[in-house]
């Protein structure tokens, strides 16, 4: 892949700094016939499909009219330098192969939405489904038909970062159930070639039962079992089941009784071995296993009048954080999964902080064979489809990967216990003097927070590396803004040997 573009600061800057307009004034503004909007859109989520929408030769000569038409709060997007930085770039993407099967089902792209408020109704579903969405879990359906709160959202802001994560209140489908159903039949009939997923959850045995037949009846596809949502209250709702290893069993016993499709337990992450009520998942009836849901949270505080977001008449509870802030976590669960031998060969729906097609490749390459996505759906849309799946058909043809299937798991091998990790060798970091800035942010973190190993010539501006205490943490390459710290060969520690002060 060639990744130029993705790897230059300027341009990566403008694609985030850009608002991603409905109906983008730059795009209409334009005599080209370009689209810098989707050309913007793409390089925010390096999907390398920018040159199908961007040809940067005809713009040289350009007045551009898109930098005057563009709707900004601060200056208008640099459209034109943006362009001239893709100039030399083959970035024309080839289309691989996306479909997939998961649970017996067939899939054309591994690509679903999950259970939320992105896919409540007929409207949205049917919206996202003709952008080309492969398939939708309905939002939690059952014989409870809850009240909410309002607000019911609240989002994790770090800096300048608007949106790190993301908190909700939203509980399980507030439509009647026979409405919810209605749905469901009917955007299996109008689309019979997508995947339509029935997630339920019922109060009783008889209920989870009941929900499961009355889902296949409906037309759905798949079930699944909602045993994680984190802030349901009620006796034998939402997560505390899926804290019950036993639970969990009996009530996936239930739904057996009530269909013949394929089940789907849906894990919380509120838990310290999620692999355990998984395996009872699996011996109650179940097929597959999905992760993670969100987690039990508290978001920021307002410190005058000591309320937490969202603040229902000051007032708020424990409820769901989601958004890319999980996606550590939700990525260690699933590597606990695909690597327990009592689940080997489960299908695996992952999801947890997915918002680009990387994000996407990490949870298939530890194990999952079917995505599901929210939150990068409420920030952008279901227009995110066409970036994920351009930018996973991109990677598959540039590896030469003929199919999804290959890429599951790829990555498990290189998961291995703490104790098994090389001690005996040393990377030491490298400092760019050329593109380095002097501003010394890589000296505060080593001497205030790491081993002391670098000095700042005040005069030069530049750092200083003391090689002799450098244990080769490399969190001055995380701080360093400009990306001017890079990593030496690994060597090892006792043939180390750096000058003990060095400009590099």
């Amino acid at each position: 892949m060639d990744t130029f573009i993705f790897k230059n600061k300027f341009s990566q800057n403008e694609a985030n700094r850009c608002l991603l307009c409905i109906d983008a004034p730059c795009t209409k503004a334009c005599q080209k016939s370009n689209d810098p909007a989707k050309m913007l859109f793409s390089l925010r989520f390096e999907n390398n499909k920018v040159k199908n929408y961007f040809d940067p030769f005809s713009c040289k000569n350009c007045d551009a009219k898109c930098e005057k038409a563009c709707v900004h709060y601060d200056f208008p997007i640099r459209i034109k330098e943006t362009a001239a930085t893709i100039e030399n770039c083959d970035l024309t993407p080839k289309e691989a192969d996306l479909s997939c099967t998961f649970m017996n089902v067939k899939c054309e792209n591994p690509f679903f939405l999950s259970s939320s408020v992105v896919a409540s109704n007929y409207e949205m579903c049917s919206n996202a489904l003709k952008m080309g969405w492969a398939g939708i879990v309905f939002k939690t359906i059952g014989f409870l038909q809850p009240k909410e709160v309002s607000p019911r959202f609240a989002a994790m802001k770090k800096e300048s970062t608007p949106f790190v994560g993301f908190r909700n209140l939203e509980q399980i489908a507030e439509h009647e159930l026979s409405e919810n159903l209605k749905f469901i039949s009917d955007l299996k009939k109008d689309f019979p070639n997508k995947v339509i997923v029935s997630s339920i959850m019922g109060q009783n045995d008889q209920e989870w039962t009941d929900l499961a037949r009355l889902s296949q009846e409906a037309g759905a596809d798949i079930i699944e079992c909602n045993f994680s949502c984190p802030h349901m209250s009620g006796n034998g709702l939402g997560s505390d089941v899926g804290q019950d290893a036993q639970l969990v069993k009996h009530y996936c016993e239930c739904t057996r009784k009530g269909t013949t499709l394929p089940i789907l337990a849906k894990m919380t992450p509120n838990i310290g071995h999620i692999e355990i009520p998984a395996i009872a998942a699996i011996e109650g009836g179940a097929d597959g296993i999905a992760a993670i849901n969100t987690i039990k949270s508290l978001s920021s505080f307002d410190i005058k009048s000591m309320t937490s977001k969202p603040s229902i008449k000051g007032k708020t509870s424990i409820s769901g954080y989601s958004g890319k802030a999980i996606k550590p976590i939700a990525l260690r669960f699933i590597n606990d999964l695909s690597s327990c031998k009592e689940l080997k060969n489960v299908p695996l729906s992952g999801m947890g902080g997915i918002e680009n097609w990387k994000d996407a490749l990490e949870f298939i390459a530890l194990g999952c064979s079917n995505i599901q996505i929210t939150t990068s759906v409420m920030q952008y849309g279901y227009r995110i489809i066409d970036d994920l799946k351009a930018g996973l058909s991109t990677y598959m043809n540039e590896q030469q990967i003929n199919s999804l299937s290959d890429m599951v798991s790829i990555a498990n091998q290189n998961i291995v216990s703490s104790t098994d990790l090389d001690r005996d060798t040393i990377v030491y970091p490298i400092f760019n003097s050329d593109k380095c800035v002097g501003c010394g942010r890589c000296y505060i973190s080593c001497n205030d927070a790491g081993h002391q190993a670098i000095k700042f010539h005040l005069r030069k501006r530049k750092p200083i590396l003391l090689g002799s205490k450098c244990v080769g943490c490399h969190l001055c390459k995380l701080v360093c803004p400009v990306d001017a710290i890079t990593s030496s060969k690994r060597i090892s520690k006792p043939n180390a040997t750096f000058a003990q002060e060095e400009i590099v």
